[in-house]
């Protein structure tokens, strides 16, 4: 199965981002799968600029995966009603608390 990461970015270093994908593959048993790449160059371009190559991404998904607080994130919002539009099957973590 294929499987893109929808999680929020916005203030995290590329090392916090990657640290909590990692944790996240590991945590859902997602290894096994072929986790897509929507995670970019990390240079200073606009956030509608890493939404659209995001979204170039998700065709190719069986799978659209939001982590924890995905709802606080303009983009995982938008990239959610795409998923939702184009009937991805879609797997929501839990918010931690």
């Amino acid at each position: 199965m294929k499987v893109m990461i929808s999680q929020p970015m916005k203030g995290k270093t590329k090392e916090e981002i990657l640290k909590i994908r990692s944790k996240i593959i590991e945590d859902t048993s997602l290894e096994k799968n072929e986790i897509l790449n929507n995670l970019f160059d990390f240079e200073n371009k606009s956030s509608l600029y890493y939404l659209a190559k995001s979204l170039e991404v998700m065709p190719e998904a069986d799978l659209v995966l939001f982590t924890h607080d995905w709802e606080q994130a303009r983009g995982c919002r938008i990239e959610y009603e795409v998923a939702k539009a184009y009937g991805k099957m879609i797997m929501i973590l839990p918010n931690e608390d």
